[in-house]
């Protein structure tokens, strides 16, 4: 998950669409070599899920370190929108930088649309990091798995898209799961649990918006464009909430930074290397990570409703992905986020 919590992100199926509009242009002209995510890569089954997981262990420092400086961890604590202005600001240094060397060529970007990926992932990002100052890094990474599921359904009015009857299925399963994380049955629901659910469904649009721009636009132009709004969006929303950050929160801010745009970096070449469908459950580590890092950091132990809650979320989420990676690519539904 982006959702810096990340980061990230959560996520299966990103490059699809990508690796197949590579091939095509690939296919009518030559490509320099200096354009990332314009070439082929020969298929590498155990690299592709050495990357995904260094890119979900990323992923979940990220919330970790959102956490701490939501919390009080490493001083007064920070305003999520001030968190999320950190993510965006040290990601588009380190995309520009990059840029800088790769001297890649922008062509014909859809600027509407990627304004809209980008506020959507500005507004997910940061109710995700607010929510998780409430609950659990666990129960809020499993509830970010929910955010293809919500795509799936925006899919059909948006997208006209048709769901089977095992994509319905994959999706009951996994609300059902966000609905254990709810904890209803207490008396009250957790309003972190709400935070998180709604970053998932606003994750949810901002995941339509990248299955528009895959397959039109290269990896690299997608990201330089959507950090840049990015940060302009935050910059605006933080003027209203800015306080200055201690020396350990800035080192945090530009380490969520950087560690988000490796984890998006870390995927696409994952996704460029295997097939989607075998590399995608992969992403699911992020669940494990989270939940190492929280006992470490927090010393917080999962409860027996944040497992089973996770485990049915993530039962739900992996058919999903199974689905979508079995189905003829005109079909398919890109379900991660840049």
């Amino acid at each position: 998950m982006d959702f810096s919590v990340a980061h990230a992100a959560a996520l299966p199926g990103v490059a699809q669409k990508e690796k197949r509009f590579q091939r095509a242009v690939l296919a009518s002209a030559p490509v320099p070599s200096h354009q990332p995510g314009m070439q082929n890569h020969a298929p590498n089954p155990p690299l592709a899920v050495l990357l995904m997981l260094l890119a979900t262990a990323f992923i979940a420092a990220t919330t970790v370190l959102a956490k701490a400086i939501g919390t009080g961890g490493l001083g007064e604590p920070l305003h999520p929108v001030q968190i999320s202005h950190g993510r965006f600001l040290f990601a588009f240094l380190g995309f520009v930088m990059l840029a800088a060397v790769l001297r890649p060529k922008i062509k014909s970007p859809d600027l509407p649309l990627h304004a809209a990926r980008s506020l959507f992932g500005w507004g997910g990002i940061t109710l995700m990091f607010a929510a998780v100052a409430f609950i659990p890094l666990s129960d809020a990474t499993a509830i970010s798995f929910l955010n293809p599921v919500f795509a799936m359904m925006l899919a059909i009015p948006l997208l006209q898209e048709r769901v089977g009857p095992i994509r319905w299925t994959a999706a009951g399963i996994a609300l059902a799961g966000a609905l254990i994380l709810l904890r209803p049955g207490a008396g009250v629901i957790q309003p972190g649990a709400l935070l998180a659910l709604a970053a998932a469904v606003v994750l949810g649009f901002e995941i339509i918006c990248i299955k528009r721009l895959t397959g039109r636009e290269p990896p690299l132009q997608i990201l330089l464009i959507n950090n840049t709004m990015g940060v302009v969006i935050a910059s605006v929303a933080v003027i209203w909430v800015w306080a200055p950050p201690t020396a350990a929160q800035w080192i945090a801010l530009a380490a969520i930074g950087i560690l988000m745009a490796c984890a998006q970096t870390l995927f696409i070449h994952a996704m460029a290397r295997a097939e989607a469908s075998f590399v995608a459950p992969f992403s699911f580590a992020t669940l494990l990570f989270a939940t190492l890092y929280d006992f470490a950091v927090f010393d917080v132990v999962p409860d027996s409703v944040s497992w089973v809650g996770a485990g049915v979320i993530v039962a739900g989420g992996v058919l999903l992905a199974l689905r979508d990676g079995r189905r003829k690519p005109a079909q398919r539904v890109t379900t991660a986020r840049l």
